[in-house]
């Protein structure tokens, strides 16, 4: 039997994910499980355009696979049962592992594991925000400084067995102002690696070619401008950059 046609071949319903703040469903094609946000089912927002919020989600997708790391996962947009939408493969995450966590302040772990902040939980015990102190996490930390991700929650990152880790949720990014918003502040200041200005160059590189070509379609020429602005900023200053402006450092809630 031959692998489904994923841009024509019939969307199936299935159920649909309440919990999110825009119309999200789970569904079928074929034999395969992806996530449908219709363009319909998208909340008005007050910095973001409206019904732009699935064509950054396939951008996002675009410029994961230009870095080569494949944070993203597979992410197109077609038509479907509520029109045209966002359409991703689904990912079966591990259910043991986290890679961001809330823990006792006492219980931080003293080796692999970064600690953003601290702060009182809802019965006033002191708690710490900290996630993992990993290259898959510190490469998806400088994707989404360049994607200016609004939008980084702990729910936002997919453990997956074997130790990769998926990003998913990025209707929130690609504003031209600074908007990074996100729970993976754990490298601030820090040089980055080789592996990650690589992929930086990469991306700049593309988006003279190809990639430009392909955003293009997605975004406007303001927000393209500004990838090439955060490119390289990053490369100049070759460290990880720190919160600045007036937008909040951290999402909320935080997963």
């Amino acid at each position: 039997m031959s692998a489904p046609d994923l841009e024509t071949s019939e969307l199936t319903l299935t159920g649909r994910i309440t919990s999110a703040s825009n119309a999200t469903f789970l569904g079928t094609i074929g034999d395969l499980e992806v996530v449908y946000k219709p363009v319909a089912g998208e909340s008005p927002l007050w910095d973001f355009p409206h019904g732009t919020l699935a064509g950054r989600e396939v951008a996002s997708y675009l410029v994961s696979e230009v870095f080569g790391w494949d944070i993203v996962p597979r992410t197109w947009l077609r038509d479907g049962p509520l029109g045209e939408g966002m359409v991703q493969l689904w990912q079966e995450q591990d259910p043991v592992h986290s890679a961001v966590n809330l823990v006792a302040t006492d219980q931080v772990p003293t080796t692999g594991w970064k600690q953003v902040l601290e702060g009182q939980d809802e019965d006033g015990r002191m708690v710490a925000l900290i996630h993992e102190d990993t290259p898959a996490l510190r490469r998806m930390a400088v994707f989404d400084v360049v994607v200016n991700n609004a939008d980084r929650k702990g729910d936002h990152i997919l453990a997956m067995t074997g130790g990769h880790r998926h990003g998913v949720d990025h209707g929130l990014t690609f504003h031209s102002d600074h908007k990074l918003r996100t729970v993976l502040w754990g490298w601030l200041g820090e040089p980055l690696t080789a592996e990650e200005l690589e992929g930086i160059d990469r991306v700049s590189e593309e988006l003279h070619g190809g990639l430009g070509q392909d955003l293009a379609n997605l975004l406007n020429t303001g927000e393209i401008a500004s990838i090439a602005r955060r490119c390289a900023q990053l490369r100049l200053a070759r460290r990880f950059p720190g919160p600045s402006g007036d937008m909040p450092a951290l999402p909320w809630p935080l997963f």
